[in-house]
């Protein structure tokens, strides 16, 4: 694996049982295969009820992975035993047989302890409110986790620290002794933040951090997340729904669909020339300031209702909604691979069938 890779995951699958329900249940997560370089943000975009916060979820193991790999920093922290392609040793690219097609091999299954990866692994909720216990103040939740990898030597030095990850996300001292019902739905994520930065973490995953809050706060979380980023070095997976919000603060974005990753390229660029169908719906959608532009522009709309995950179609898993779709998209799933130089998508379109 390249040195700048700090996160990769391969063949992720994360499927939930359902009490009296034949077969594998809610397939929630779907063969996605990604990495994440040191240093950059990651966004993932979709609908509601695409994976999204799953995909983040299984990332840091807080659900466990049905089937997959997952390597943090050059080490595997979880391996569900299956068969995947083998990597050479050196350039840790996969190997092709005379025909193209990868050559796999079945790894050992390994689901490591994730105490010590919670230190350089944290999350940052969706709903702030629901996410802080309301029967700790400020001061304990901030210093829940200083306890937990005995950070502090003493209690004046956990206080300092307390007061100054406060601080640090733009909230005074003296809201340590505060309870998380006596503060605006900003400061409650603020305080989540604190919360995520309390163990000096490399990455973050941040949940739809700020589709809780109203505009102009929204813009003081992404600038402070901004800002710590260049700081601290810090590495994010950012998710949310707000596609502009999106191009702005991500290095790169991923786009996914039912619980499978359909698009992945650098931002401006997937901006700027989206090669799948679903992509092109989604940013046909995002509003433009500007009448006139935005009266010339055509409209894509999706016709027919999302599929189930407990019973997703056959083959590709936007054939029912594309309007491109033709007999191989019903028959066979699309390889995700890269079409262009940094730019990866699943279908069969591109592939001129």
């Amino acid at each position: 694996m390249n040195n700048d890779v700090l996160l990769e995951v391969q063949n992720l699958k994360k499927y939930f049982p359902v009490k009296g329900v034949k077969g594998p249940g809610v397939q929630a997560v779907e063969n996605v295969s990604l990495f994440i370089k040191k240093g950059e943000t990651l966004g993932i975009v979709g609908e509601s009820g695409c994976g999204k916060t799953t995909l983040g979820r299984t990332i840091l193991r807080l659900y466990e992975p049905t089937a997959g790999r997952i390597i943090y920093n050059g080490k595997v922290i979880f391996d569900g035993g299956e068969s995947i392609p083998k990597l050479d040793k050196e350039s840790g690219e996969p190997i092709v047989d005379k025909n193209g097609a990868p050559v796999m091999t079945t790894s050992k299954k390994i689901a490591v302890d994730m105490k010590p990866y919670r230190r350089k692994m944290q999350i940052i909720f969706q709903d702030p409110s629901a996410s802080l216990d309301p029967r700790m103040t400020v001061g304990e939740i901030v210093g829940e986790a200083i306890d937990i990898h005995n950070l502090a030597s003493s209690k004046a030095q956990r206080d300092e620290m307390i007061k100054g990850l406060l601080n640090e996300v733009g909230l005074n001292s003296e809201h340590a002794n505060r309870f998380p019902h006596e503060f605006s739905g900003g400061q409650q994520q603020r305080v989540g933040i604190a919360r995520a930065l309390a163990v000096k973490p490399e990455f973050i995953v941040c949940d739809e951090p700020i589709s809780a809050l109203d505009v102009s706060i929204q813009s003081q979380i992404v600038n402070m997340l901004e800002d710590m980023q260049n700081e601290l070095g810090l590495t994010y997976m950012f998710i949310a729904h707000d596609l502009s919000v999106v191009r702005h603060i991500s290095n790169r974005i991923g786009v996914m669909y039912l619980g499978s990753l359909v698009e992945l390229g650098e931002s401006y660029e997937l901006n700027r020339n989206p090669i799948h169908p679903y992509t092109k719906t989604l940013l046909s959608a995002v509003p433009v300031p500007d009448p006139q532009v935005s009266r010339a522009r055509q409209r894509i709309v999706l016709e027919g209702d999302i599929p189930s995950p407990m019973n997703p179609p056959t083959g590709c898993r936007f054939h029912t909604r594309c309007p491109y779709a033709k007999e191989i998209c019903r028959e066979q799933t699309p390889v995700f691979k890269e079409y262009e130089k940094d730019h990866w998508a699943a279908c069969h379109l591109l592939e001129g069938n």
